[in-house]
């Protein structure tokens, strides 16, 4: 029985033990250079401000040591979460106390001191160095601003002369300071500490220019970006989706080819149907200011993509890529909308910061898709192209169990790997581009090759009008 135009017999085991080799070297190599994680523990204070429009947020990193020197509080190395919990309200007291926001007319503000926690133990080469977190509210009187004010805190610093505070802003939307907590990229404000010479502490002057709604709306713009080139889970699910988008299945295997035609409106379908899902779940959970716990979401990110990943290798939902990629999106878009919930955003700047955030996705989801789809079409029709699929699928399988382990609490090489792979972007896209250019330059090859083979004196087929000119002259 004769195969149909464009099909391909199904790979042959060998195929497949080189696609799982060449999957596993791969992902040896990347936990191999997956960084080891590193403590940067810090001999003083730290003041984190989050600016919002109508108030501030302080979270407040002490030395454990010196902060029980300081307020004669047990706390150190050794203490419980039990211990802490039984001392949080002298600890509130405590920073209450030494913590006076005011306007620049000295209208103090109210403090809210909110939730006390203790940070992992690190050995460092003094020894053992702990932090005390706590988080605190500051907000201004009516007619205060949130952007102008004056930090009167002397925490620790009232008794230990030696320590310093850094005061930072680490969010400020209207300033276009959007990044996430943890990033490191606070900028810093000013550092309080004891005069020596008066043995006084000064309050530090918070002045923050005026900001604008422009400028809020272009970072989510730059933030949505973003998140799409460094999460990496996000990026593999649609790829991962996209490969076998121009291939044909029988049955439970990719057997031939698609026309170019049904490849692209497979393409855009699926790419379509993604953003749909992921912007309906990103407004829904932003509007509707839902409390989302991140475990169960990001854990149904990783099976999302693990499923993306048996599709590629083997069809679970030919045909339907486009529904699947919708329902997925759905999670994806609610992991997106955990970004805005950190944010604390009025309603004003969470309707521009949805705008933004959603066009920075999709524009940078586009590039990608763009620079991937040149490649995408040119390897499905190369020789071979079966152990590449399938590598990239077993190798993505594999990531994503790591992921879904780790989401799930156990923590695991792998995942690391995977969560590494973010500060590598530029070198993803300069892939996908070498890939495209590669893939077409063999591809224009094979097809000299067998063009050369059907007419091995390379002449040219004569077109009919030329047969008829020729035949009148």
């Amino acid at each position: 029985m004769a195969r149909p135009p464009h099909s391909k017999p199904p790979a042959p085991r060998s195929a497949l033990r080189r696609a799982a080799g060449m999957a596993v070297a791969v992902l040896a190599a990347l936990l191999l250079a997956a960084p080891p994680s590193a403590a940067h523990p810090m001999p003083h204070s730290v003041v984190t401000l989050d600016v919002h429009e109508e108030s501030v947020t302080a979270e407040l990193a002490l030395p454990v040591a010196e902060f029980a020197t300081a307020s004669g509080i047990a706390v150190d190395d050794s203490t419980t979460s039990a211990q802490l919990s039984a001392r949080a309200a002298s600890v509130r007291r405590y920073l209450t106390a030494h913590l006076h926001p005011a306007t620049d007319a000295g209208a103090p503000w109210d403090v809210t001191v909110g939730a006390v926690a203790l940070g992992r133990a690190e050995q460092t080469a003094t020894g053992v160095y702990r932090e005390l977190t706590v988080r605190a509210t500051l907000t201004p009187p009516p007619g205060g601003d949130p952007r102008r004010f004056v930090l009167d805190y002397d925490a620790v610093v009232h008794q230990v002369v030696t320590h310093t505070v850094l005061v930072s802003v680490r969010q400020d939307w209207a300033a276009g300071r959007v990044s996430e907590a943890g990033e490191g990229s606070a900028a810093q404000v000013g550092v309080i500490s004891t005069d020596t010479r008066t043995m006084t502490v000064a309050p530090l002057t918070v002045d923050l220019d005026d900001g604008s709604a422009w400028r809020g709306t272009w970072a989510m713009f730059r933030l949505g970006a973003q998140h799409i080139l460094e999460g990496t889970d996000h990026l593999l699910f649609l790829l991962i989706l996209l490969l076998p988008a121009p291939l044909r299945a029988t049955g439970r295997r990719w057997t031939g080819l698609a026309d170019t035609r049904t490849a692209l409106v497979r393409i855009a379908r699926t790419t379509l149907a993604f953003t749909v899902g992921h912007s309906v779940a990103l407004a829904a959970s932003a509007f509707g200011r839902l409390d989302i716990p991140a475990q169960p979401v990001e854990a149904f990110i990783a099976l999302s993509i693990l499923i993306g990943a048996v599709h590629a290798a083997r069809p679970l939902f030919p045909g339907r890529e486009a529904v699947v990629a919708g329902v997925f999106g759905l999670g994806h878009g609610l992991a997106f909308s955990l970004t805005l919930a950190e944010m604390h955003l009025s309603t004003r700047q969470l309707v521009l910061s949805l705008a933004g955030f959603n066009l920075g996705i999709e524009g940078m989801q586009l590039v990608l898709v763009l620079l991937a789809l040149p490649g995408l079409m040119c390897l499905t029709r190369l020789p071979g192209h079966s152990a590449v699929r399938v590598t990239c699928a077993l190798l993505t399988a594999a990531l994503a169990l790591g992921w879904l382990a780790d989401r799930l609490g156990l923590p695991n090489p792998v995942a690391r790997a995977a969560d590494g792979i973010a500060a590598n972007t530029g070198q993803l896209l300069l892939v996908l581009m070498a890939t495209a250019l590669l893939a077409s330059v063999r591809l224009s090859t094979v097809h000299r090759r067998r063009r050369n083979r059907e007419d091995p004196s390379g002449a040219q087929p004569v077109r009919a009008a030329e047969r008829g000119t020729s035949l009148r002259h």
